[in-house]
């Protein structure tokens, strides 16, 4: 069974949302990386790169398949976490605490079109 954790919010495509502020903080979820097997690399976007709720704004790539990584919101991407490029494992470790950017959203009531824990647990029956 794949781990969800409360308080953080969902999208359909398996990348989970944390809420700072003005800020998402974007990674994909426990599901994701448990159906990926061993992550191999992740492609990111730069700092300052604009992005739209539903674009693939990367990829994570595994020893089995690859996987695109959708934009949960619109908005600039602020931070990279640089510690994946070295040790993409990290996110087969704990993808909770494995993110991979964080967006300056530009409309926040995109975040009201993900999935609470609960729904995102329906959804993965």
């Amino acid at each position: 069974m794949s781990k969800i954790v409360d308080g953080l919010l969902y999208s359909e495509s398996h990348e989970w949302v944390k809420v700072d502020g003005n800020v998402a903080i974007v990674g994909i979820s426990d599901y994701a990386q448990s159906e990926l097997g061993d992550i191999t690399y992740v492609d990111m976007p730069e700092p300052d790169d604009e992005f739209k709720a539903g674009d693939d704004f990367g990829a994570v790539e595994s020893v089995k398949t690859s996987g695109e990584i959708i934009a949960p919101v619109s908005g600039k991407v602020v931070a990279c976490n640089t510690e994946l490029a070295e040790h993409p494992e990290l996110i087969n470790e704990d993808a909770y605490s494995a993110w991979i950017v964080k967006i300056e959203m530009s409309d926040r009531s995109e975040l009201d079109s993900l999935l609470n824990a609960s729904a995102y647990a329906k959804l993965l029956g």
